[in-house]
């Protein structure tokens, strides 16, 4: 699978020349695959929004560069509006970030702004309100008067409908409550396999990471301390713990488990798995 985003050792410095000069990701070299649905995770400081910010142009590194599509998006200054069309990036809490009369206009604000016609912003504005789980109903009323799970999802329509190639979602699941933040995944997951368009989803969740992405990378201190598939990750669990990072707490118990001599894979992140494994051992076979 080819890399569609390259960040090539990235350093991004805040309140240079100053007591208060910090690098907030240092010398970070990553790969985001085309049509990957891939997840970033690390504690706060880590590094995740500074990186984030990058990959559209929000930020500019200090040093290193961001290649999209094997072209440094910073190559020509002026045209990095054009690269925010292609990776669209969606905030934590974008809710607060509605502004318009109804929850269309809404949503159709960037595809406008994109200089499309009208009769494609609004099929974009339909198609990304399905895509975000509103209905038909909610797109004449106010984005004030609905919920705030249902804000949420206006907000990442309005990024939907500008067809981005890269869709970046920065804890798009923080502060709903967990029937909300599965109704929100889902809608993320079902958007990811009808476009197979590539999904970064930023938490710090590892079980939201491990139950919906394809390959983790996890940042630590302004570096990425490892990456692969969610397997490869939570098998190097003490690792993780040891970094101040925590694990799914299926892998907690599956790492009690083995501690306690039962041959099970400490790697396992869900319950369905452990639940295999568990019978697998009852039943005389391997379980690993």
């Amino acid at each position: 699978m080819e890399d569609i985003i390259r960040v090539e050792d990235l350093t991004h410095t805040y309140s240079a020349g100053t007591p208060f000069c910090r690098n907030a990701v240092e010398h970070m070299d990553l790969s985001i695959r085309r049509g990957e649905f891939l997840g970033v995770i690390g504690h706060t400081g880590s590094g995740k929004s500074t990186l984030i910010q990058h990959l559209n142009g929000l930020l500019k590194p200090t040093e290193g560069r961001i290649l999209l599509d094997g072209k440094d998006i910073w190559a020509e200054p002026k045209q990095i509006r054009s690269v925010r069309f292609r990776v669209g990036l969606v905030f934590q809490y974008p809710e607060y970030q509605l502004f318009e009369e109804t929850v269309y206009k809404d949503i159709a604000f960037g595809p406008t702004n994109m200089g499309l016609s009208r009769a494609e912003v609004d099929a974009r504005v339909r198609a990304a309100a399905r895509f975000a789980g509103l209905s038909e109903a909610l797109l004449d009323k106010s984005p004030f008067a609905l919920s705030g799970g249902q804000k949420r999802r206006v907000a990442i329509a309005g990024v939907i409908a500008m067809e981005p190639e890269v869709l970046v979602l920065d804890e798009p699941t923080a502060g709903l409550d967990p029937q909300g933040r599965e109704e929100l995944l889902a809608h993320i997951r079902a958007y990811h396999k009808e476009r197979g368009n590539t999904v970064v989803l930023v938490s710090h969740s590892m079980e939201e990471i491990a139950r919906n992405v394809d390959r983790i990378v996890v940042l630590a201190h302004a570096r990425v301390l490892m990456e692969g598939t969610p397997r490869a990750v939570f098998a190097r669990g003490a690792e993780l713990m040891q970094a101040g990072l925590d694990v799914p707490q299926v892998t907690r118990v599956a790492m009690a488990l083995r501690d306690r001599g039962l041959a099970i894979d400490p790697a396992v992140y869900t319950v369905e798995e452990l639940a295999a494994a568990l019978l697998a051992l009852r039943k005389g076979g391997a379980a690993c």
